[in-house]
């Protein structure tokens, strides 16, 4: 029997059904067996209540017409805000799973190639005993990213657009639009977007972290050096390059009008002009719109410096 090479193959893929079972199956039950299951009504944290009032608080007439208007007394209130935001995560997850969400996202931290610092902690299997991971969504593939660190990321409003039109806020983006989770438009969702919306932001939510997940660690400054230090030595340089600013300010006005500076000289046309002092001082760059010859001749008797300047005077021709 085992000469053949298709006996062989049917062996092997019997074995490793078998293994796939045990690991698959038999080893979570055992995992499990100890941890109660919570319910969807023990899901609700008041990270999630937050997010589902505001969810009140942003689409006010989609949510008082799909879920229905809050009392007005504290504890009737509290109770009643509770029951529908567990009744929308279960709706929410239906949702997610018939949509087919899972094929492109995950919901599992793996710890491997450094998932934590990107996606959050390692996911943990008490984080799985719940009815809302009956069956469990780990996922398939990661088309989109990991969605078990998603709650609170981003606000409900980002995440309602991002169902409308993907497109929109992630350029090209391969997930699909999702139009009849709406009303016409992504501000007013229906029953099954509210839902869904309150699912996406209860992933995550019973973390110490929530919502800042990633593990973020300060680089190390090289040795010697003090933060301090480091950040007194960038104000000279912003002080130097706003000096060099102004100062070119300062040239593109005089450029732009030389009748100021000449206006000094003008006033004082009828004063001798030594000519030995004027030998003395440096001659200025030319400006290219004065006119040959203009630098360094003698001003003295001579019209108003207005009328040389190579634009004509007000009123000429």
């Amino acid at each position: 029997m085992l000469e053949s090479k298709g006996s062989i193959l049917m062996i092997a893929g019997v074995f490793f059904f078998a293994l796939a079972f045990v690991s698959n199956a038999l080893v979570p039950a055992m995992m499990y067996r100890d941890l109660p299951e919570k319910t969807a009504e023990q899901l609700v944290t008041a990270n999630l209540r937050y997010q589902f009032e505001d969810l009140a608080r942003r689409f006010p007439e989609s949510f008082e017409k799909h879920i229905g208007k809050a009392p007005e007394e504290v504890a009737a209130r509290e109770q009643w805000l509770n029951e529908k935001c567990a009744e929308a995560l279960r709706i929410g997850r239906k949702v997610y799973v018939g949509e087919a969400c899972w094929h492109c996202h995950s919901q599992f931290v793996r710890p491997v190639s450094n998932e934590s610092r990107r996606w959050g902690p390692v996911s943990q299997s008490w984080e799985y005993q719940n009815e809302l991971q009956r069956p469990v969504m780990f996922g398939t593939r990661r088309v989109g990213p990991d969605l078990s660190r998603e709650g609170g990321r981003r606000s409900n409003d980002w995440q309602a657009v991002h169902l409308f039109q993907p497109t929109t806020l992630s350029d090209g983006s391969v997930m699909p639009e999702y139009p009849w989770f709406f009303e016409g438009s992504p501000d007013k969702p229906n029953r099954r977007g509210l839902a869904l919306l309150t699912y996406l932001q209860w992933l995550g939510s019973w973390l110490e972290s929530y919502p800042n997940y990633e593990d973020y660690t300060a680089s190390a400054l090289p040795k010697g050096v003090e933060p301090g230090a480091v950040a007194g030595e960038a104000g000279p340089a912003i002080t130097e390059a706003d000096a060099d600013v102004d100062a070119d300010e300062d040239r593109g006005a005089t450029a732009a009008d030389p009748g100021a500076d000449a206006a000094a000289p003008a006033d004082q046309a009828d004063a001798p002009v030594d000519e030995a002092a004027a030998d003395t001082q440096p001659a200025e760059p030319a400006d290219d719109t004065a006119p040959q010859g203009a630098v360094g001749q003698d001003t003295t008797g001579t019209e108003p410096p207005a009328a040389a300047t190579s634009e004509p005077a007000a009123g000429g021709t």
